[in-house]
């Protein structure tokens, strides 16, 4: 048998007191598929960064074709060809594809035969290239930024295959594409695939895992529990790995609406009303308008709009009134709802700061318990609450915004793809806390891609297309995954 093409021996590596792998084996052969999956703190990131050079670890060694590699950076690992492509493309919205494509590498002509300047048509020959191996034709001088993310994906896999990738660790890649962008990229990872390119996929979608992969290695606080190839495996027994238990379902309680908390107070084809108690799913294709309806109701808009927030009329102009009148807004991208740099704890207490004070001053005493309870409440990974928020996984991240809401007591949550990149287990805690928040009077209005979250979740769902509301569909009226895609669609 040929050498694998990227292996981890005996990996362990810690953090203090956490310890986040312990004596971990993984390894991805040439032209193969090798997902990695596992709750959020379960150690993925941590062996990923390890395999990429933005970690050393503590024990073990890492070996590209049988050989030992020392990385002491990221690009040691490029220079390897270990290339990832994060949940959070790392490309330059103002530049050009080709120059997206060419950066840290630009080809050089010299004029006169002296002074060098950038070759910019051998740089769009490349581009093209480059691109025709995905059947992408664009053109290449177009700004990234104009670009849908499934598009900027495929740019950001040449842009790795450039750098003669061997093997390409991709994470979360499908969290924020439709169906069709689905199977085109899954196209892509074929093709790769046949020509050799060992692939790690990172992914909490585990009917993907079964469909995609040659292998899986599920990881549970930081030892791998299981590994399996092609047809060993199906979804509930990656759970079962992933957790120790079977999956559990959410079973909801209908419970009759109370009085209206949020809606437009003004006609709008895509008007909003919100009761307590209620759950209300947003769906669309891309470019449908749902996020343009949480934009709105979040004051973040161009323009301000008139909201009727608990019977009294508002125009909300910025985050601030909005988060005044007691609405509270969890972001599709982590990034837009943390500050990095901060810790866990002052995240968690950023919106409650007016909250907490008590004659001038600041009672961390009662700010230091509440975070305590929200970190257990939620299950937040590892529990440091002075670790830097930059320092967790996606997963975590994502709770840590939405502790920072139950934190302020907001009446109103505004949730764009709130379980995006989080493990099964705490997709039905989240689920379930969402629930109990409608329950105790609060109301939610949750944008997600995952038509089957929106079916089990909501008490009714509204489809949009191209910026207006096309249908409603209630729970009582038969509400169904089947039924949600149609309406979108149609």
């Amino acid at each position: 048998m040929s050498a694998a093409a990227a292996s981890a021996q005996a990996i362990r590596k810690q953090f203090g007191a956490t310890t986040a792998l312990d004596g971990v084996d993984f390894d991805v052969m040439p032209s193969e598929i090798h997902a990695l999956v596992g709750e959020n703190g379960a150690g993925k990131s941590t062996l990923v960064r390890i395999l990429a050079g933005v970690y050393r670890p503590d024990e073990g060694r890492v070996a590209i074709n049988g050989k030992n590699c020392h990385f002491s950076s990221p690009h040691d690992a490029i220079a390897a060809g270990i290339v990832t492509i994060p949940q959070e493309l790392r490309l330059v919205p103002a530049l050009s594809i080709a120059e997206n494509l060419a950066l840290g590498d630009l080809p050089v002509r010299h004029l006169c035969g002296l002074l060098p300047v950038v070759d910019r048509a051998r740089m769009r020959a490349d581009a093209r290239s480059q691109l025709a191996r995905f059947d992408f034709s664009a053109d290449p001088d177009q700004p990234i930024g104009h670009l849908g993310f499934a598009e900027q994906q495929i740019i950001a896999i040449a842009k790795a295959l450039r750098r003669h990738c061997r093997v390409l660790i991709l994470d979360e890649p499908t969290a924020a594409l439709e169906n069709r962008e689905i199977a085109r990229l899954f196209a892509v990872l074929a093709r790769l695939k046949d020509e050799g390119t060992a692939i790690i996929y990172v992914s909490h979608r585990l009917e993907e895992i079964v469909a995609l992969a040659d292998r899986c290695t599920v990881l549970r606080d930081g030892r791998v529990a299981a590994l399996a190839r092609r047809g060993e495996f199906n979804a509930a027994d990656l759970v079962n790995a992933m957790t120790g238990h079977a999956a559990q379902e959410l079973h909801l309680t209908p419970t009759a609406p109370g009085p209206v908390l949020i809606e437009d107070a003004e006609p709008r084809v895509d008007a909003i009303r919100l009761r307590a108690g209620e759950v209300i799913g947003l769906a669309g294709l891309l470019g449908s308008g749902a996020e343009r309806v949480l934009a709105r109701l979040f004051g973040t808009a161009r323009a301000a709009s008139v909201v009727r927030v608990t019977d009294k009329d508002l125009r909300l102009k910025s985050p601030i009134a909005a988060i005044d009148a007691g609405i509270g807004m969890v972001p599709g991208a982590r990034r837009l709802g943390l500050v990095m740099n901060l810790s866990v704890r002052d995240n968690i207490l950023l919106a409650s700061l007016g909250h907490l004070r008590r004659a001038g001053w600041l009672d961390y005493r009662t700010g230091d318990r509440l975070v305590t309870e929200l970190m257990d409440l939620l299950d937040i990974r590892p529990r440091r609450p002075h670790l830097k928020a930059s320092a967790l996984s996606g997963g975590n991240q994502q709770k840590v915004v939405l502790a920072k809401w139950l934190a302020r007591r907001a009446k109103v949550l505004l949730l764009n793809e709130p379980t995006q990149g989080i493990d099964v287990a705490a997709k039905a805690q989240i689920h379930a806390l969402l629930r109990d928040f409608a329950t105790r009077g609060g109301g939610v209005l949750l944008n997600s891609s995952d038509l089957s979250e929106l079916a089990r979740l909501c008490d009714a769902v509204l489809a949009l297309r191209q910026g207006r509301v096309a249908a409603r569909i209630d729970r009582s009226d038969g509400l169904s995954e089947e039924r949600v895609h149609a309406a979108i669609v149609t």
